[in-house]
């Protein structure tokens, strides 16, 4: 199982920028992130340096959200619809997308949800609740 540390996530977009800019081959992974990153220029400062990038605390006092976080959760919401796993997944997001008619912000309504998902399963001790994730974007595409 795929495990990455913070530094590696936080290296590993630094340097898809980095390849990105230069305009060297990226694996498929890192073509759906730059993708992602795409549409989230305002993290590109961010992503400038990786040793900084490491360093940094994003403690939400500062009212600025996580890049790494948010560009992570990003290719989870992907890979999840792309095996759709939990299943069920592909579909509620999809629906979302169409509701919104944006696969961008279906992604950040999902985010609420996968978050949700991920805090009331460290909370309880439990594993995750994909049932109750999958509802919950359910939810969100039923909804204006």
């Amino acid at each position: 199982m795929f495990n990455p540390s913070q530094e590696d996530v936080r290296r590993f977009f630094c340097a898809v920028r980095a390849k990105t800019r230069e305009g060297s081959p990226l694996d498929a992974l890192e073509a759906l992130a730059g993708q992602w990153m795409q549409e989230h220029p305002e993290y590109d400062p961010d992503l400038v340096d990786a040793d900084a990038a490491v360093a940094r605390q994003y403690d939400g006092q500062d009212g600025q959200t996580n890049p790494f976080l948010h560009l992570s959760m990003h290719l989870s919401i992907s890979e999840q619809c792309s095996i759709d796993q939990p299943r069920g997944i592909r579909q509620a997001v999809e629906l979302l997308a169409a509701r919104r008619d944006s696969l961008h912000d279906a992604h950040h309504e999902a985010m609420e949800c996968l978050g949700q998902m991920l805090w009331e399963s460290q909370r309880s001790g439990k594993p995750p609740d994909g049932n109750a994730y999958i509802a919950c974007v359910q939810r969100r595409a039923t909804r204006d």
